[in-house]
């Protein structure tokens, strides 16, 4: 697996795909096909087939959540306790419930399928490399549909200036060395505000700390 500050180019990535429409799996294959480090090695389309022929080689798995046995995020804690690999939603959902629930579910990443070609590979390689990219489609409603169910006033934020500038840039695709450069302070320094948000959120994650700063009105995307 790569760090969470690049991939290694030398290193080819397995791709699991989880997806029952033909067209959306074509779709997708030919997106990551065109692309020298990512490899779909496999495409399923149950969560029956998906369990059968995942294995530890795979580094990433794309996930469907609207699946004929069932919801996707009923298999994420099975590929959480049982493999090392990320998994990347990617769905037509991008309501806040199925997002709460994928990201409380140990989902590394959140994506729309009418994402184009380009926020796809960028999504992957983000995922792969431990970034947490959430569709700015589905973080724009999070945010509406919070600000819409809460009108009880503007809530005073845990975070300070500089942890709510670090989640920002987190949330559009910066990594830590990115994010060093970007605010001119070290990446140990990055690391400490990191460890810092996570206390404060009560999180254990990037994509969880993005979603819970933007759910809660802390930071705007």
């Amino acid at each position: 697996m790569a760090n969470e500050d690049e991939l290694e180019s030398t290193q080819t990535y397995k791709i699991m795909m989880v997806e029952d429409d033909p067209v959306i799996a074509e779709h997708f294959c030919e997106i990551v096909g065109g692309v020298r480090h990512l490899n779909l090695v496999c495409i399923a389309n149950s969560i029956a087939e998906a369990k059968a022929n995942i294995d530890n080689s795979i580094d990433l798995v794309l996930l469907d959540i609207g699946l004929p046995d069932g919801s996707g995020l009923d298999f994420l804690p099975h590929i959480k306790r049982q493999h090392d690999c990320k998994t990347l939603i990617v769905t037509t959902f991008g309501d806040r419930e199925t997002v709460v629930s994928a990201i409380t579910a140990g989902a590394d990443g959140y994506l729309l399928k009418d994402s184009g070609p380009k926020k796809v590979i960028e999504g992957i390689n983000m995922t792969l490399a431990g970034g947490a990219p959430i569709s700015a489609a589905a973080a724009v409603y999070l945010l509406d549909r919070f600000r819409q169910s809460d009108k009880s006033g503007e809530k005073a934020s845990p975070l300070s200036k500089r942890e709510e500038e670090l989640l920002r840039l987190f949330a559009k695709g910066f990594k830590y060395k990115e994010t060093a450069k970007i605010l001119e302070i070290s990446p140990f320094t990055v690391g400490n505000h990191v460890k810092s948000i996570y206390r404060k959120l009560a999180v254990n994650s990037r994509s969880e700390a993005v979603f819970e700063a933007v759910t809660l009105g802390y930071i705007d995307l």
